[in-house]
This record gives structure tokens, C-alpha cells and sequence, in this order.
């Protein structure tokens, strides 16, 4: 893979310099996608089917925690994008400190408050029952690593703003390879359990922090930072803030909506109900890895070349990028049609000896996952719009539309559908809900989008 500096991002061919930047951010995403779908399987396979529905209702407690460092490294990452392609290097050094420096403070904090209040999440997130038990001991200990996974989630998106893609793919590949490793180890071998599952994850984060430290006290790194620049500044905190938020609100609402998910399916179905939704939520990361990729790539070009105002090349790697997401979100759309039952067996154990309740809960994810599927994935061709719209205000520093376009599909169309569609068509209800907002929250970037390609870049 060719290596692209930072000031390549404003010389180079726009479908070039995406194909360079979209292609290892796609793999990195494929990898750690690959990493929870095989953690699932082999969680379902070696613990049962309902530690994968425990570990789903953990998942959005940690990955909000998480994502308070995503959150951070995405809204400093587009300072320093538009700092490079301004040739301003020291505010790009000193926004680099920052996001170190409140990346710790915060998600420190966030996970004293989370293992206190752990009898109190857990069941609001629909660790009920028999999940419950399963849901704390892998909660209590994915905790304590969430700050290396904040740390990762911040330094990776600062290696791409510095044009290093090829570094951000192994940093994403690390923890998710040592993670399935671990599993093997702790779960298979030394039969662990849920803690073996939770130690494993944990490790992964320890590893990928370990190289992202490895890169920016490497040559490789055009960031050096001093210890001046780890001292918080207003000014750069509050524009890191105002970006940043919208990663954040947006991670805020995928907790909401797991939260509503595994309640409204809970009262729906049970535990095997919540089992069908945990599925379904591996194959929404999964199989939408290119796509991601592809937004991810797109993210650094634009900020880059915006902040040098080569609106020409701004426009171009809009319409671009756009292209190539859409054209692989119809693949995975075609696959997703024609193989759901295929997946949705993946995820299930046939090991001798399954008692009655497991035969049970495998029998009934069987049954539902493929009509449920079909209908979450139903307008995937459309998405890329969407994401790319959302990402362009989000990488030029434009914080309040960036907000609003991230929120539209979950937050005003997606939320209020679950809560109102069940009441009349119970679990369809629940998935026809998924293309309904994806359909709407399309139409609005699309017109948002174009609006602002009309006043600002022509």
C-alpha cells in the first residue's frame, strides 16, 4: 500500500487518493466487524445463545464510554486536517495534546460512574432475567479497559487526519486479532466463560493501544508533541467540543435505541427475542464495513482540502465518494437478500448435549432472524448519501448541521417509529421501522447536501 503524507491529500487524483484512503480504513473496519461477528459466534457456540443476547445489552454502556474517545478524536481530527491543509502544524500539535488530555479525564470519570450504578444499567438496558448474571461479569470487566479503547478510537482517527491510513488499518486489526486469539485461550481452552469472553476483549484493547503509541512515538508520526501542548485550551476545546458532540449525540442515540430495542423486544419475545435483535446488530457492523470505509476515507480528503479551500476538490470527493459507497451497499444489499437464514446460523451452537431451553431459544432465532433481517437491511442501497452527507459538515468543522444530519435518521425518524409501529404491527413493527427512517433520513441529507454544494463550493 502506497504511503500518503499530509500534503498529498490536496496533490493527488480525488478517486486515487480515495481508493488509498477508503481501502484500509475498509479492511481495518472488515477486521474488527470479522472480530465481533466471530467473537459472537464463538461466545454462542462455546457459552450459548444467551450470553451473545448478555454481551449485546453490555455493548452500548461501554461502546458510549468508548465513543466519548471517537467523539474526541474525530472532532480533533478535523481541526488538525484543516490545520495541516493550512499549514498551521503548531494548532494541530496543540489540539493533539488536548484530545489526549480530555480523553482521559473524561472517560476515567465515565467508568467510575459506570461500575458504580453496574445493579442499575444493566437491567435498564434489558439485562433481565436469566441475561442478567451473564451481562454483569462481562460488564464489570470490559469496563475496565474501555479508557484503552477511548485512547485507540482517539488516536486512530488522528493518524488518518495525518494521512496514514495504512497505520489506522493495522491499529483496527490489532485488538480485534488478539481479541479472537484470546477467545480461544480463555473460552475454549481454559473454559472461562464470560469472563474469558470479557478478558479477551479486554486484552485487544491493551494491544491496539500499545502500537498507537508505538506510531506517535515513532518517525512515522508528523505529530511531536511536547508536554505544553497536553495544557487544555478553550479556544480548542470548544471547537474539539462542538464537533466532537455530534460523534457523541450520535453514539448517545445508539444507546437510546438499544436500550428502547431490547425492552420493547423483551416484552415482545423474551430473551430469544433480544437473541434475534443481538444478531442483527453484528451483521448492521459487519456487512457495512466497505461503506464505513469508504466514509472514513472520505472524512480526511475533505477536511484537508477545505481547510487549503480546494473547493473544486471538495466537491469532487463528495460526489466520489458517494459513488463507490453506494455501488458497494448494493452488494451487500444483494447478499443480505438472497442469505439471511445462512447467516443467522452461523451464530447458533449444534454442540451435543443443548438443553431444552437452548434447542428452543436456536429454533426461534432461526424462525425470525431472516424475515427480520430482510426488512432492517431493506433500503441499504440508499445509505450512502446519508452517510457521506452527514460526514462532509462533520470534516470542514460545521458542527450544528453535522449534528442534525447525524441525528435525523435515529434520533427524529428512527426512535419515534419503534415506539409507535408495534403497537400495530408488533415485531414487524420493530423492523419495518429500519427502512422507513433510512428512507426519510435520505431524502432531508440529500437536500440539505445539495444546498450547501450550491452556496458554499461552486
Amino acid at each position: 500500500m502506497a504511503k500518503v503524507t499530509s500534503d498529498e491529500l490536496g496533490k493527488e487524483p480525488i478517486g486515487k487518493l480515495l481508493i488509498k484512503q477508503a481501502v484500509p480504513a475498509s479492511i481495518g473496519i472488515l477486521v474488527m466487524s470479522l472480530n465481533v461477528l466471530v467473537d459472537s459466534i464463538f461466545v454462542g457456540n462455546w457459552i450459548g445463545s444467551i450470553a451473545i443476547a448478555a454481551i449485546n445489552v453490555v455493548l452500548p454502556v461501554s461502546f458510549f464510554i468508548a465513543a466519548l474517545g471517537m467523539a474526541i478524536g474525530i472532532g480533533g481530527s478535523s481541526i488538525i486536517s484543516r490545520a495541516l491543509g493550512a499549514n498551521n502544524h503548531e494548532k494541530a500539535l496543540k489540539t493533539f495534546g488536548n484530545q489526549i488530555t480530555l480523553t482521559l479525564l473524561v472517560t476515567v470519570t465515565m467508568v467510575a460512574l459506570g461500575l458504580y450504578y453496574v445493579d442499575n444499567l444493566i437491567p435498564a438496558f434489558g439485562g433481565k432475567g436469566s441475561i442478567f448474571d451473564p451481562a454483569k461479569i462481562y460488564y464489570t470487566i470490559i469496563l475496565y479497559g474501555v479508557p484503552f479503547l477511548a485512547l485507540c478510537m482517539m488516536g486512530n482517527t488522528v493518524i488518518r487526519a495525518e494521512g496514514k491510513p495504512k497505520f489506522a488499518m493495522i491499529a483496527m486489526i490489532i485488538p480485534s486479532v488478539g481479541n479472537l486469539l484470546m477467545d480461544y485461550v480463555f473460552i475454549y481452552i481454559f473454559d472461562w466463560g464470560m469472563e474469558g469472553a470479557a478478558w479477551a476483549t479486554t486484552v485487544g484493547y491493551l494491544l491496539c493501544f500499545g502500537y498507537i503509541l508505538y506510531f506517535f512515538l515513532s518517525k512515522h508520526s508528523e505529530l511531536k508533541i511536547s508536554l505544553s501542548h497536553f495544557g487544555l485550551d478553550p479556544a480548542i476545546l470548544r471547537e474539539i467540543s462542538s464537533l466532537g458532540f455530534v460523534t457523541l449525540a450520535r453514539q448517545a442515540v445508539t444507546s437510546i435505541t438499544y436500550l428502547i430495542m431490547n425492552n420493547i423486544l423483551f416484552n415482545l419475545g423474551g430473551e430469544p427475542m433480544v437473541a434475534v435483535y443481538a444478531i442483527i446488530g453484528r451483521m448492521l457492523m459487519f456487512v457495512l464495513f466497505p461503506v464505513f470505509g469508504v466514509t472514513q476515507g472520505f472524512l480526511p480528503i475533505a477536511g484537508y482540502n477545505y481547510g487549503a479551500a480546494y473547493y473544486d476538490r471538495v466537491k469532487e470527493s463528495i460526489f466520489t465518494a458517494i459513488k463507490y459507497a453506494a455501488l458497494v451497499a448494493t452488494l451487500v444489499f444483494v447478499v443480505l437478500m438472497l442469505f439471511p437464514g445462512e447467516f443467522a446460523a452461523l451464530f447458533l451452537s449444534n454442540r451435543p448435549g443443548l438443553s431444552a431451553e437452548e434447542l428452543a431459544t436456536n429454533q426461534f432465532v432461526l424462525q425470525h432472524t431472516p424475515f427480520a433481517m430482510r426488512l432492517v437491511f431493506a433500503a441499504t442501497p440508499i445509505i450512502a448519501l446519508q452517510l457521506i452527507g452527514a460526514a462532509y459538515f462533520q470534516a470542514v468543522g460545521k458542527a450544528i448541521p453535522a449534528l442534525l444530519l447525524t441525528l435525523t435518521r435515529q434520533g427524529f425518524f428512527f426512535i419515534p417509529l419503534i415506539l409507535l409501529l408495534p403497537h400495530f404491527f408488533q415485531e414487524a413493527g420493530v423492523w419495518i421501522s429500519f427502512p422507513i427512517a433510512d428512507v426519510l433520513a435520505t431524502v432531508v441529507t440529500g437536500i440539505y447536501l445539495r444546498k450547501e454544494i450550491k452556496k458554499e463550493l461552486t
